[in-house]
């Protein structure tokens, strides 16, 4: 069925195809047409940053942007779901067309920037789900926001998600907002991470409830910014690591139909650049806290590779685009 659906939208526009996407599935939520994606899948639960995940097969941030289709992804068996990126106003991201299919490497290059419909209509939408899986908020900043102030929307965001989130994912490297990827280095990363763990331990005190912070890292980093950003992770306790973003080495896809657009490559192209890094934080981490992979996982294999590869959770993204959700289906029943 994935198969037919999946020829009818790859006719569309790629962001046109997911909006309709996105617009359908909220309307059969509660209908008997449900049936049409809803599956059982075997447990295969683990526990990664003091929670319990029921399979440790999630979808990654990016698709469901402002949480509006928790309750269907759920029914298709996702252990987590993260959403968002969100900020902390809503923005239209950047100008279109700015999603583009590469078929014959099975990729995607996006150039969305942080398009959404702000903190509270995301709060909003989840609150309202039922959704009994995990749910990763992905927070990130304002376009217009300056780089220097750009923590400021960090702790907006986090302020405002905390009660709601089973962790809390800090989006640094995306390629699509400008000068982002700037906070994952340095003074500015110290800054960020010792400022957003404050603010975690107040509000855990506050609250009553302690939600893990993890954050999302770029593939484009040498082995020696992965080394530095491995001891910032350990020095300021993070309870976790996305690894990774998307890429934008287009070695793999040279030559090919939109491989000269700009944004990040995901997909396929990927894998193998996400499972290294995964590798060398596994080793420089030494076990201080769980790596969540993600990148190119389109098969039962690339996602053991994954786990192999120090990986405690996983995340589809693209591959689901591609496969559907037989294949979180063929993941979940083989890991």
């Amino acid at each position: 069925m994935y198969r037919l659906a999946r020829t009818a939208f790859f006719q569309l526009d790629p962001e046109h195809a997911h909006d309709v996407a996105i617009q359908n599935f909220s309307r059969i939520t509660g209908t008997p047409l449900e049936c049409i994606y809803r599956q059982r899948l075997p447990p295969r639960p683990v526990q990664v940053m003091g929670l319990h995940f029921k399979n440790p097969v999630g979808l990654a941030a990016g698709l469901d942007k402002n949480a509006q289709c928790l309750d269907v992804l759920g029914g298709m068996g996702f252990g987590h779901v993260e959403v968002g990126t969100v900020t902390p106003l809503a923005q239209d991201g950047n100008d279109k067309p700015r999603v583009f299919r590469l078929l014959q490497a099975e990729g995607l290059i996006n150039r969305m920037g942080f398009n959404n419909q702000g903190v509270d209509v995301l709060v909003e939408n989840v609150k309202k789900s039922k959704y009994e899986g995990i749910i990763g908020i992905n927070i990130g900043k304002n376009k217009q926001t300056p780089i220097e102030y750009g923590k400021d929307d960090y702790l907006i965001c986090m302020d405002k998600v905390y009660d709601h989130a089973g962790y809390i994912a800090l989006n640094i490297s995306s390629p699509n907002t400008p000068d982002l990827r700037s906070l994952q280095y340095g003074e500015a990363l110290d800054d960020l991470l010792s400022s957003l763990k404050q603010r975690q331990k107040e509000l855990a005190t506050v609250r009553g409830k302690y939600v893990p912070l993890a954050l999302k890292i770029a593939p484009d980093m040498s082995e020696e910014e992965l080394v530095q950003i491995s001891d910032a992770l350990v020095r300021h306790k993070m309870d976790g690591v996305i690894a990774t973003n998307t890429t934008l080495d287009r070695a793999l896809v040279d030559g090919m139909p939109y491989a000269h657009e700009v944004g990040g490559l995901s997909g396929r192209p990927l894998q193998n650049k996400s499972t290294e890094v995964i590798a060398l934080l596994h080793k420089e981490l030494k076990g201080a806290m769980p790596i969540i992979g993600v990148g190119g996982i389109d098969s039962v294999m690339a996602a053991k590779e994954k786990i192999q590869a120090g990986a405690k959770l996983i995340q589809l993204y693209t591959g689901f685009i591609y496969h559907g959700p037989g294949l979180l289906k063929k993941i979940v029943r083989n890991i």
